[in-house]
């Protein structure tokens, strides 16, 4: 039925054009685009919302043939030339520069275009300088260490901006050479970003070092970043907040089901961000009650499913997940029917949840929040150590230990006095 709705749209738009805009025809990509507008109704998008894809693309069809410009030609310098070019096109436009939207539907038409194999995918020429040991450090990110794609992509642009300074020829870097960069590199930086590009060239020299690529021994020259790391005390809501954050979806919409059911996950099962956008429906053993996540370092863990979470994920699934030929349960509900690009979104839908509950100032507006809110309402509750670093499945005691700090009532009867009895 959508299809026939954005065929429809696309048929009206047509006649418009031939009504009032004559001159203003899409030339060579005409042939492709009712194919485009039909899989944009097949992924949901609204037929006003195809209408102007259309018309944007249309334009752009318009503007390549009266620049010459051959069909096989097209590459990004000509989206970024059509955004850029004074709007004099016929149709009565009178605009200095065509607009964001504009740009944004010809680029989705272009990667669709590539995506079908109709237009050539011109390599990027930063990547294309890459020296090849590169591309096998990040195989071996993801075979042996187990890094997720997105880690792995930051790894290799960060190293990659080092490259230029440290030179192709790893044989010939030595100490003072990989001190010097990284130095120099880390002062333009706060302290998480500094701290991540020493991470990524440290782990690249070990595995040149295993490759006999590079002197070994060459990343203990990396310096370290001073940063007291969990030294503060944890940040968290008291359970009525809890409650409220997640009885403040409305159940009557869609996405006030969908917020509901990864609200309650998260509160519940202490759930990171990534949890919820790697999420499949294979995951979810009905039968069992439990949920088999993948987290860090891909370690599967299973987890029981508590009733009330599970009866919003079950809503949800059945009445609202769009129809969309994808594994991962959490969906975008605006079209194009996707999951979620990253945990962003996912602090997103927590900070909203704060908002509508009326939590003014919140310690943090994170996914993190309600992590590590269920473990201090653990803690207090009684439960070991052990048990809350099996639930928020943390690799490192020392990690877990960092909760024990919220316990301001034992603190304060094992602290010891102030030498010299004088008072701080």
């Amino acid at each position: 039925m959508q299809a026939v709705e954005g065929g429809f749209a696309m048929a009206t738009l047509n006649s418009s054009y031939a009504t009032q805009m004559h001159a203003l025809t899409p030339g060579a990509l005409g042939s492709y685009l009712d194919e485009f507008t039909s899989e944009l109704a097949r992924k949901g998008y609204a037929p006003l919302t195809i209408s102007g894809y259309a018309a944007s693309i249309a334009h752009f069809g318009g503007w390549l043939e009266r620049r010459r410009i051959a069909f096989e030609a097209i590459d990004d310098q000509c989206v970024k030339a059509f955004a850029a070019h004074r709007c004099r096109c016929p149709g009565g436009r009178q605009h200095q520069s065509v607009s964001r939207r504009y740009v944004g539907r010809v680029a989705s038409f272009i990667r669709y275009l590539r995506q079908r194999g109709i237009l050539i995918q011109i390599e990027d020429p930063v990547r294309a300088k890459q020296p090849p040991v590169l591309g096998e450090f990040c195989s071996w990110l993801l075979h042996h260490r187990g890094l997720s794609p997105r880690t792995i992509d930051r790894h290799q642009r960060l190293i990659c901006k080092l490259l230029p300074a440290l030179g192709t020829d790893t044989t010939r870097w030595d100490a003072a050479m990989v001190r010097d960069v990284i130095t120099a590199e880390v002062k333009r930086k706060k302290i998480p970003n500094a701290k991540c590009v020493i991470s990524a060239l440290r782990m690249y020299l070990r595995f040149l070092a295993s490759a006999s690529l590079c002197r070994p021994g060459l990343d203990l020259a990396v310096p370290t970043v001073a940063h007291w790391r969990l030294s503060a005390l944890p940040k968290y809501l008291v359970e009525e907040d809890i409650e409220r954050i997640v009885n403040s979806c409305d159940l009557d919409t869609d996405t006030g089901v969908r917020d509901h059911a990864i609200l309650l996950l998260l509160a519940r099962l202490g759930l990171r961000g990534g949890d919820i956008v790697n999420l499949c429906l294979d995951d979810i053993d009905w039968r069992s009650a439990e949920l088999q996540l993948r987290g860090k370092s891909r370690r599967d863990v299973r987890l029981p499913l508590p009733q009330d979470a599970g009866d919003a994920l079950l809503e949800y699934l059945v009445r609202v997940r769009p129809p969309a030929p994808v594994d991962q349960v959490f969906l975008c509900m605006n079209a194009p029917w996707r999951p979620f690009s990253n945990s962003a979104t996912v602090c997103s839908i927590v900070g909203f949840a704060l908002y509508r509950a009326g939590i003014g100032k919140p310690p943090s507006k994170g996914a993190n929040l309600l992590r590590h809110s269920l473990a201090t309402s653990m803690l207090r509750g009684g439960a070991t150590l052990d048990a809350i670093g099996t639930v928020l499945r943390h690799r490192s005691s020392e990690t877990t230990a960092h909760y024990a700090k919220v316990d301001m009532v034992l603190l304060r009867g094992i602290v010891q006095p102030w030498p010299g009895g004088v008072s701080c």
